[in-house]
């Protein structure tokens, strides 16, 4: 209301301020709708003085108009009158002459310089400029001096309604939620005008909908749009077109207008419940179907779009709940059963759910429509199929007892055909799982025997895998997996736990505790090792030492009295004997050395040598030092010259044609058998004419002496090897540098340490050609493969 009073005054007092402004100069106008004319105060051709007089008598300037109107878009066969220029210096004498001058002067507007007439000679267009501003200057005709200074005035430019309403940002799109209350606001819209907003109605808009109802209506003033009608359906009709009208002249008749279209979308808004295309669904899945396996789909459709359509769904009841579930596909909408558990065809061939799908997004203003779900029946029948056999138990665990006989029964393993049309079973065993044939299995009944011996402190455990295959259809075949534990028996004697060495000083005092000792024992006792120890019963009353057991399952050694001296004896062996609490018990007997050393007074072992026994007390370290270094000079002298001289020896030359293959050693050492490392180089009986004939010997002088022991009958020596030999014993019997304790390596004895004994075939000439070797199968496992050699070859020559 403010605003439209304020353009009502405008209207009112316009013609008012123009009326009251040209009515000074009704004499020099002509009738209001005549062009409008500019006079001047100071006529022309007065005398000087009364000039002056004049402009000390006049009290305001000459011009007394200094606005003109024209129409804009005026446009006619003739340049339209503006207005006329006249001073009131003008006799009418034509003595004046006057100039225009500014915005548009000669190009738009033009004046007559002797009648001051002003005419417009281009169309005006008030939307491109709305006034101008020009200077009027009356100048003398003759001298061209100006009679008043230049005066500006302004030329306006009418507005006419030339110019139609415009929606610069149209066409508009707008949304609404469907179901909305009658009058809800969707949108508004701007139309302009390009005429002039201050000057009568050309631009005063009203705004009208031409098409979209009933839906939709508008204010006229504002340009407001609000639904027209309540509870619109998006599920009916989504989209509306609504053609909007501007027109200005306050919607008058003759007034211009101009359009423009809004495209409203209804929102979508959760008000349908979803809805199973079917109340029933039939399943079929085979009973061997994987578990997590998609059985079928379902799915509830729902008018609604985007969230306010997903649903979650759910199995509600049935009998079987525990073997299949539902879970929700987000992209398709719908839901996916799938199995949990196993079927079984013999047990159970259909089962029967009750699913329900429900709305996530609920909108509480449509809860009154009713509840947004649905349920709907599913069947699913189970089908038949080739089932593989079904093992009794998923694992088996076995005992058995390292001393288990051969061919004993130690377990068994049971499977059926799951199938109706049940068929035989046959077990075997995966031998990628039992590389050693250690176990065997009857095909029959699945019982497990052991055909190998078995030794726990080998292994404890034997992991096999039984297969079990249908005889009728051998692709049907099932595993299980079989833990057999080893059960320990008591078959090792306890030993020392490690190689001990005691020493034993002279100063020592008797009860003095000179050794203590560990046992350890293979076997693997259920309450522990306890173990026994005790001397020899021939060394009882061993005068020198005595064993004391304590807490810990360990042995102390004492001494029994003082007065230990090197020189008297050096080393004591003292046998123990250690047992077992096993059933039976074993024993061993282990021998422990005890060297008799110097020790400093606070015990601290010092020399264990009689060499440095007789040493004199008195001696410093110095002087034992300067000893040691002049010994050390004298053997490097004696090496070096013993070197030298060997290098001037003649080399051994032997025939070409000799190749001899045994290794030649010193001959008081029957060898090391399997643990001979010091043989001598091959090489050197194959090259005789080499240069390294004389590379030093290796032939050393034993630091103890053992025991004789029995060795076998060597094998009578060939021709040339005798011939070499003797050759060589002959250069060393003339050399006086070699040493005289040369040997010659026999292979009659396989060394210590081997539980075989000799496997040599040197005696085989003085034996009978007919040997057993059963002994072969009770050496282990590692000897298995050359008793099964040895055994075949008496079987045949058995044949």
């Amino acid at each position: 209301m403010p605003e439209r009073l304020a353009e009502t005054l405008v209207d009112l007092w316009t013609p008012l301020i123009i009326l009251w402004i040209t009515l000074p100069t009704c004499a020099y106008m002509a009738p209001m709708n005549q062009p409008h004319t500019l006079t001047t105060g100071s006529p022309l051709g007065l005398s000087r003085q009364s000039e002056e007089l004049r402009i000390l008598n006049r009290s305001k300037r000459g011009w007394v108009w200094n606005q003109m109107f024209v129409l804009e878009e005026f446009s006619g066969p003739e340049p339209i009158l503006v207005g006329r220029l006249h001073t009131d210096l003008d006799p009418g004498s034509k003595k004046i002459k006057y100039i225009l001058s500014g915005d548009g002067a000669g190009t738009i507007f033009q004046i007559n310089d002797i009648t001051g007439d002003i005419h417009a000679i281009k169309r005006l267009d008030r939307e491109e400029k709305a006034e101008y501003t020009l200077t009027a200057q009356a100048v003398d005709w003759e001298t061209n001096k100006p009679l008043e200074p230049p005066s500006e005035f302004i030329i306006k430019v009418q507005d006419i309604n030339d110019n139609a309403p415009e929606f610069l940002n149209g066409p508009y799109h707008a949304t609404v939620p469907e179901m909305s209350i009658l009058g809800t606001s969707v949108t508004n819209v701007t139309a302009t005008d390009a005429d002039d907003p201050v000057y009568g109605n050309s631009a005063k808009l009203v705004y009208s909908i031409l098409e979209g109802q009933p839906y939709f209506s508008i204010e006229p003033e504002t340009a407001i749009i609000k639904t027209a009608l309540p509870n619109m359906d998006r599920e009916a009709k989504e989209e509306y077109l609504v053609v909007i009208q501007a027109k200005d002249m306050g919607g008058h008749s003759g007034g211009l207008s101009g359009t423009t279209t809004l495209t409203v979308t209804l929102t979508d808004v959760n008000d349908n419940p979803p809805k199973f295309a079917q109340s029933l669904y039939h399943f079929s899945v085979p009973e061997d179907v994987v578990l997590g396996t998609a059985i079928g789909r379902v799915k509830a459709n729902d008018q609604d779009i985007g969230e306010n359509a997903q649903s979650s769904y759910d199995i509600i009841d049935g009998d079987g709940t525990a073997l299949f579930e539902i879970t929700s596909d987000a992209q398709a909408q719908d839901g996916v059963i799938r199995l949990r558990k196993p079927l079984d065809f013999e047990t159970k061939k259909s089962y029967t759910l009750k699913v329900e799908a429900a709305n996530i997004h609920i909108d509480p203003r449509f809860s009154g429509r009713g509840p947004f779900k649905d349920t709907a029946t599913v069947k699913i029948v189970v089908e038949d199929a080739d089932e593989p056999p079904v093992f009794s138990s998923p694992t088996y665990l076995l005992e058995v007892h390292e001393n288990a006989a051969l061919n004993s029964v130690i377990g068994q393993v049971t499977a059926r055909d799951p199938d109706i049309t049940s068929s035989p079973i046959r077990f075997s065993i995966d031998r990628h799982t039992d590389l050693e044939r250690q176990f065997n299995v009857n095909a029959d009944d699945g019982k497990i025997t052991l055909a190998t011996p078995l030794d726990r402190e080998l292994s404890v455990w034997h992991n096999i895998t039984i297969i079990a295959t249908e005889i009728r259809n051998h692709s049907q075949i099932s595993r299980v997996p079989v833990a057999i534990k080893v059960l320990d028996v008591n078959d090792n004697a306890p030993e020392f736990a490690a190689e001990y060495e005691a020493f034993l000083c002279e100063n020592g005092k008797p009860g003095q505790v000179i050794q203590t000792v560990s046992a350890m024992d293979k076997d693997d006792p259920k309450n522990g090792h306890y173990f026994l120890y005790s001397l020899l019963p021939e060394m009882v009353n061993n005068p020198n030492f005595t064993i004391k057991k304590n807490e810990d399952n360990s042995l102390s050694i004492l001494a029994k009295h003082n007065g230990f001296s090197r020189q008297k004896q050096e080393v004591y062996l003292l046998p123990i004997v250690i047992s077992d609490s096993g059933n039976p018990p074993l024993s061993s007997t282990s021998t422990l050395t005890i060297r008799v050393c110097g020790c400093s007074n606070d015990g601290v072992v010092q020399s264990c040598n009689v060499e440095a026994y007789v040493l004199p007390i008195g001696l410093s370290m110095g002087a034992l030092i300067a000893i040691l270094a002049c010994i050390i000079l004298l053997l490097v002298i004696v090496v070096l010259f013993v070197t030298l001289r060997r290098h001037k020896n003649e080399p051994l030359i032997i025939k070409d044609d000799e190749d001899v293959r045994e290794n030649i050693i010193r001959y008081d050492d029957e060898g090391g058998g399997e643990e001979d490392t010091e043989a001598f180089d091959i090489a050197t009986l194959q090259n005789p004419d080499g240069i390294n004939g004389f590379l030093p010997r290796k032939d050393i002088k034993p630091d103890l002496q053992f025991m004789p022991r029995q060795g076998l009958a060597p094998v009578p020596n060939g021709v040339d090897v005798d011939e070499f030999i003797n050759v060589r014993l002959h250069e060393a019997d003339n050399d006086p540098t070699a040493p005289p304790y040369d040997s010659i390596q026999i292979y009659g004895y396989e060394g210590r340490g081997s539980v075989a004994g000799s496997l040599s075939s040197l005696e085989s000439t003085t034996s009978d050609s007919d040997q057993n070797f059963d002994y072969l199968s009770d050496w282990g496992p590692r000897f298995k493969r050359l008793g099964e050699l040895y055994s075949v070859g008496e079987s045949d020559k058995e044949t």
